[in-house]
């Protein structure tokens, strides 16, 4: 699923890991607002908070906004820089060893969440949060052409009202069948990737309530199982 990129994805691939990251992304974010009431991968909402502080005079709550769109930029330019120096190298897995490193640094967040929450538990967290939620996009952005993306649910709401619409246009005038199943495929591609957001939010809260930050480092397995093929066929490829 990290190997490829582009057009060389058949779209099973690119629905694969647009669920399995989307699951990923639904927890963490929703999370993040069960413990402290902020969203970490909201960019819209947080630079319409920035712009309302700023009105309000409240400076330090703008601060905080400004913090959290420079944490998602941040790991967005972690991302890339990252994939054009595996590109440069010729590195086929380079994908996945982002992957790998949200999977690091979210147990490393995971830890610090669990033995010194006075610390991290609060606002660092969610900064934490944003970063990692910025790598992923600018990850799965990049492999799949900005086809598809984990953390930005309006993005994917708006296509799959765009393609109900073609839907509709091509039922209303009779205009030729064939056209509607690129826009079944879409569908079938946004639409189960809004729902996996959905559930791994669900899931996320309450696995968070239950076994507090042992849901991180579960999720940071799932994303280190999910990198690691990826990483593997290129020491193979190489060797």
């Amino acid at each position: 699923m990290l190997i490829r990129q582009g057009d060389a994805r058949p779209l099973a691939a690119d629905r694969s890991l647009a669920c399995s990251l989307a699951l990923a992304a639904g927890a963490l974010n929703t999370v993040g607002f069960y413990k402290i009431g902020i969203y970490s991968s909201h960019m819209t909402g947080a630079v319409s908070t920035l712009a309302d502080r700023v009105a309000l005079g409240d400076f330090a709550g703008a601060l905080v906004c400004l913090g959290l769109v420079g944490a998602f930029v941040a790991g967005a330019a972690a991302s890339t820089l990252l994939a054009n120096e595996g590109q440069r190298r010729e590195l086929a897995g380079i994908h996945a060893l982002s992957i790998m490193a949200e999977a690091v640094l979210l147990a490393g967040l995971a830890a610090a969440d669990a033995w010194a929450p006075q610390l991290w538990g609060g606002l660092g967290f969610v900064l934490g949060m944003s970063a990692l939620m910025g790598l992923q996009n600018a990850v799965v952005t990049r492999i799949s052409n900005a086809r598809i993306r984990t953390t930005h649910v309006t993005g994917m709401v708006t296509d799959i009202g765009i393609e109900l619409g073609n839907l509709l246009d091509i039922a209303l005038r009779r205009r030729r069948r064939a056209e509607a199943a690129v826009n079944l495929e879409k569908l079938g591609l946004h639409v189960p990737t809004v729902a996996a957001f959905l559930l791994g939010g669900v899931g996320g809260v309450f696995a968070y309530r239950e076994i507090g930050a042992g849901m991180l480092l579960l999720v940071a397995v799932s994303l280190a199982g999910l990198a690691l093929p990826g990483i593997l066929a290129t020491r193979r490829v190489r060797g």
